[in-house]
C-alpha cells in the first residue's frame, strides 16, 4: 500500500466502514422482531469486546509507526554528525588530498540532502544510492592514498574512523527509511474495524434505532487516527515528514566555511 495515496486510503476506509454500519443496521433491523434480551446482551458484549480489540490494535500500530518515525529522525541526526566529523578530520589529511576530500564530502552532503525529499519509488532514488556508494568508494580510496603518502597512524586513523562511521550511518538511515509497519498488521486492523462497524450497526438495528451521530463521529476519529499512522509510516510523503534540519544546518555551515554556493532545489531555475 506504500504506492497508494494516503488520502485515497482514508476515503476508502471511511466509505467502507460507513457501508459496514449500514449493512449491519439493516441485518439487525430484520432480526428485531425475533431478538430476545439475552441475544441483545450477547451482541452488546461482543460489540464491547471487538471495540476493545480495535483499541488495542490501534495503540499497537500507532506505537510501531511512531517508533519508526523516531528512529528515522535519530538516523538523520547521526548521519549529519558523521558527515560533519569526517569533514573536520579531512583537514588532518596531507595537503594534496585535503581539498579534494572536502569537496567530495560537500558533494556527498548535497546528495544526501536531495535524497531526503525523494520518494523511494522514484527511479532517481536508485541512482542516488548508486552515487552514494560510488562516493564511499572514492572516499575510501583517498584514505588509502593518505596512508601511503603519510603513514601516520594518528591522523589517518582518525579520518578512517570517521569515514567508517559515515558509511555505517548511511546504512542505518537507509534501513530506517525502508522499515515500515507490516501490511498484514494494517490489514488486520482494517478487518477488525469493519467487523466492529458491522456489529455496532447490528446492535443498533435490533434495538430499533439508527446509528447516531456519535457513532459516525467515532468512525471519523478512528479513520483520522489511521491516516496519522500511515502518514508517520511514510517518511518521504504526506503531511508528517522527518525533519532534515541537522543536514540542512550542516550544509549551510560547510558552504559558508568553504565559500561555496549551495545547489538550487530540484526543479528550480538556474
Amino acid at each position: 500500500m506504500y504506492d497508494v495515496h494516503i488520502g485515497l486510503i482514508a476515503a476508502i476506509l471511511f466509505i467502507s466502514t460507513t457501508l459496514a454500519l449500514e449493512i449491519g443496521f439493516r441485518a439487525g433491523l430484520g432480526r428485531k422482531g425475533s431478538a430476545t434480551e439475552e441475544s441483545k446482551s450477547q451482541v452488546n458484549a461482543t460489540q464491547s469486546s471487538l471495540l476493545g480489540i480495535l483499541a488495542l490494535l490501534l495503540a499497537f500500530t500507532f506505537s510501531l509507526s511512531l517508533q519508526r518515525f523516531d528512529t528515522r529522525s535519530d538516523a538523520v541526526v547521526d548521519e549529519a554528525n558523521a558527515i560533519g566529523t569526517a569533514y573536520l578530520r579531512a583537514q588532518l589529511l596531507p595537503a594534496p588530498l585535503r581539498k579534494d576530500v572536502q569537496a567530495l564530502l560537500r558533494d556527498y552532503l548535497d546528495l544526501r540532502v536531495q535524497g531526503s525529499s525523494m520518494s523511494m519509488v522514484h527511479d532517481e532514488y536508485a541512482s542516488q544510492m548508486t552515487q552514494a556508494a560510488a562516493d564511499h568508494t572514492a572516499l575510501w580510496g583517498y584514505a588509502r592514498r593518505s596512508a601511503e603518502m603519510e603513514p601516520n597512524p594518528v591522523t589517518t586513523g582518525l579520518f578512517v574512523q570517521s569515514l567508517n562511521e559515515l558509511i555505517d550511518s548511511f546504512g542505518r538511515r537507509d534501513a530506517a527509511v525502508s522499515r515500515h509497519v507490516p501490511e498484514v498488521v494494517l490489514l488486520l486492523l482494517y478487518g477488525t474495524f469493519l467487523t466492529s462497524c458491522v456489529i455496532i450497526g447490528y446492535a443498533c438495528g435490533i434495538g430499533g434505532r439508527r446509528p447516531s451521530l456519535v457513532t459516525y463521529s467515532m468512525v471519523a476519529l478512528i479513520v483520522a487516527l489511521v491516516f496519522v499512522i500511515l502518514d508517520l509510516d511514510r517518511p518521504r510523503r504526506g503531511l508528517i515528514e522527518v525533519s532534515q534540519k541537522s543536514l540542512l544546518d550542516l550544509q549551510a555551515a560547510i558552504r559558508a566555511e568553504s565559500g561555496a554556493i549551495a545547489p538550487p532545489p530540484k526543479g528550480a531555475s538556474r
